[in-house]
């Protein structure tokens, strides 16, 4: 990055502390990939605070502190309000999940608490804007790309495309790209509109490039690390110029400025700065807190290989944040982010015999980002949560045994074996055990790729079926389907209550905590 983001990031920072000191804020980054659960995560949180839902864990909340929390104006005009309405009534009227995430939005709570500080209660007067902001897990990617050129980046591409778990999806793609290594006199213009031929030949790429990385996005789910995020989910990009660019391959480098490669790397830049760079600037690095929101039992259930690309992910991205102590002359031109919440999603999924072990997957799969951000000053804390509960526990008795089990309405659609769910039918399952010993759902993967991808291969098809391997997992396949967001209790007076969750409060009060003290 260079020094006139950097300025311009200190100069947010400067004008944050001064609105700071009249109306204090805390900015919180919900962080996840695809699918993780930011949207309800956020939901759940703002209902809760709002509604006086059950968290014996947050201190503030369980002491009566907290005076009232209401949903506050918004902090940013360019920034679209997170839809707390439309979301809550999808998961208590409709009882369905929220849409994905599809662009950034924000929300912001006003709280207005008794503080234990006099002074601090003189100075401040109990209150504290909660800024919580949700975006794409797709563009979360992206902050991987601020420090590579083009050419490392193509290189990482190629080698990730001849993997054993992309080689199928790649075919085309890196057809095309051999395709390319004979691909006459780009300068010259096409017969037909007098187009210059390197403009089709760059859309042409980005085409192949773009249906690969879709392909292997659904196949692969959100554990990879496909890249630009953009072409994934573009947004208001779609079939833009600034899309239109694609990896190439190494022996194309050239330093000539009319050239393919040229006009690529041209592009490449122009993507990392106009827009990851000021999607950076605006929301990451004026972040406080941040939330880590890991769906890691659907990555279980894919097994080792799988597990070994969300940590490389997981890892990949946390370089991009600014981990470190809070220190308020620092924070006067560089915030710093002094807390960092890992957690593993949907718990409500497992029996909580096997919370505690699903923890401990969590801290070995985040164990290198983690070890980053705490020497750096950060405090750590990783845990097994479900933003909203769907399920409750029950016991199962089969062939005489007695099995920890879990009850619920599975989604419509849904199915399990030979049974397919109406949406409106109890169904009780036994999920199955995670193993006692953490590492045992890791295993040493060795390098998928050997040495530079190979251009002059003429059977891509059969490169990719002498490399493959099976991505099963090293424990019993856990066993789950989809549930339907619970029907709320009520009070005795017919009120409905807020949403139940495991774990949220201690969430909110690892995060919020000394905040409100």
């Amino acid at each position: 990055m260079g020094l006139f983001e950097e300025a311009r990031i200190a100069a947010a920072n400067l004008s944050d502390f001064a609105s700071d000191l009249t109306e204090p804020t805390l900015r919180v980054g919900i962080t996840g990939l695809a699918r993780s659960g930011k949207t309800i995560f956020i939901s759940s949180s703002l209902h809760n605070m709002i509604h006086g839902g059950r968290l014996p864990r947050f201190e503030a909340h369980s002491s009566g502190r907290i005076g009232s929390a209401e949903i506050a104006s918004q902090p940013d005009d360019l920034t679209p309000r997170f839809r707390y309405e439309d979301h809550i009534a999808d998961l208590t009227q409709k009882r369905i999940w929220p849409v994905s995430t599809s662009r950034t939005s924000q929300v912001r709570l006003g709280l207005k608490y008794q503080s234990t500080g006099t002074l601090k209660q003189k100075l401040q007067g109990g209150r504290l804007a909660l800024d919580l902001v949700d975006y794409p897990g797709e563009w979360l990617l992206d902050l991987t790309l601020m420090d590579l050129d083009y050419r490392t980046w193509s290189a990482r591409s190629f080698e990730q495309a001849a993997r054993p778990n992309y080689g199928a999806h790649s075919i085309d793609w890196l057809a095309y790209a051999v395709s390319l290594t004979n691909e006459p006199d780009v300068t010259r213009k096409d017969t037909k509109n007098e187009e210059p031929a390197i403009e089709i030949i760059a859309r042409k790429a980005a085409r192949h490039f773009t249906d690969y990385l879709l392909r292997a996005k659904k196949d692969r789910g959100a554990y990879a690390l496909l890249t630009p995020g953009r072409f994934l989910m573009p947004g208001d990009l779609k079939d833009s110029p600034a899309l239109t660019f694609s990896p190439l391959p190494d022996h194309l480098y050239s330093k000539d400025r009319k050239s393919l490669w040229a006009l690529m790397e041209k592009r490449f830049e122009a993507y990392k700065n106009s827009i990851i760079l000021p999607f950076y600037r605006d929301h990451f690095a004026r972040l406080d807190r941040q939330v880590v929101l890991i769906d890691l039992l659907a990555a279980l259930n894919e097994g080792s290989d799988t597990l070994a690309e969300l940590e490389e992910t997981i890892t990949e991205i946390l370089k991009a944040f600014r981990p470190g102590k809070r220190f308020w002359l620092r924070n006067l031109v560089s915030r710093r982010i002094d807390k960092i919440l890992f957690a593993a999603t949907k718990a409500d999924h497992l029996h909580h015999t096997s919370h505690d072990r699903l923890e401990a997957i969590l801290q070995r799969l985040v164990e290198r980002a983690a070890t980053r951000a705490e020497a750096a000053g950060a405090e750590i804390s990783c845990m097994a949560i479900a933003a909203v509960r769907a399920t409750q526990e029950a016991t199962l008795e089969m062939e005489g045994e007695q099995l920890p089990s879990l009850v619920g309405i599975p989604m419509k659609g849904e199915s399990l074996g030979e049974d397919e769910f109406d949406g409106k039918t109890e169904f009780a399952l036994f999920p199955g055990d995670l193993p006692k010993n953490p590492e045992s759902v890791f295993k040493a993967v060795e390098s998928e790729f050997e040495g530079p991808w190979n251009p002059d291969s003429s059977d891509l098809e059969a490169q990719d079926e002498s490399k493959s391997e099976e991505n099963t997992p090293n424990h019993d396949p856990l066993c789950f389907v989809k549930f339907r967001p619970p029907e709320l209790d009520k009070t005795a007076e017919g009120f409905p209550l807020s949403l139940p969750h495991i774990r949220l409060d201690r969430a909110l009060e690892f995060l919020l905590g000394d905040s409100l003290k």
